[in-house]
């Protein structure tokens, strides 16, 4: 690997890493951090059923269901992001409010800012995201985005067959095929 090689790799994880360490409701009072991550629930919710139909029923029909806000990028073959988000019992509507950050190998270059719905069809399965927290996932992506202008098509197989997962893209400009690693967990701050 030559010197320049290092620098732009050195580069990209530099970047990632201050990616998911910016990310998330940094200020105000716990209520307002949980109300700003509650908004952004709701309102990916509803870009979700306005762009499929069935996803509302399926989301009502769930055991549970998480939200989360998450940026990502990749540079060559390093990726990587963070976020936010909520997990809720659908039940007795009790939140669990979560980070999240991911490691990916691949090829790809750009960033993008998504929102990424988990639909479970269990407790158990809400119950081991929650406390467990890993996915392991292969992904291809393609976007080209600014708010309600461009498109973009993604694909994600999740490796448990006890949820769904949409991934909706809100901007940014990235192609990737990656197999990427990501870790889920509370957040001990917004919930105590």
């Amino acid at each position: 690997m030559t010197r320049r090689s290092v620098k732009i790799v050195l580069g990209s994880l530099c970047l990632l890493l201050l990616l998911t360490g910016c990310l998330g409701p940094t200020r105000g009072s716990i209520a307002e951090k949980r109300a700003a991550i509650d908004t952004m629930k709701s309102q990916a919710l509803r870009d979700l059923y306005a762009q499929n139909l069935s996803a509302e029923e399926s989301v009502r029909r769930s055991a549970g269901y998480a939200v989360f806000s998450n940026v990502n990028a990749q540079a060559f073959f390093l990726g990587g992001g963070g976020g936010y988000g909520v997990a809720t019992y659908s039940d007795t509507g009790n939140k669990v409010y979560m980070k999240m950050a991911q490691v990916g190998l691949g090829l790809g270059l750009g960033v993008q800012d998504i929102r990424v719905i988990f639909v479970f069809h269990t407790t158990a399965a809400l119950d081991h995201f929650i406390y467990q927290g890993w996915d392991f996932s292969a992904q291809a992506d393609a976007a080209a985005k600014s708010d309600s202008k461009g498109g973009s098509a993604s694909g994600e197989m999740s490796v448990t067959s006890n949820m769904d997962a949409y991934t909706l893209t809100k901007s940014g400009l990235l192609a990737k095929i990656n197999l990427a690693g990501t870790k889920y967990w509370q957040d001990k701050e917004l919930n105590n």
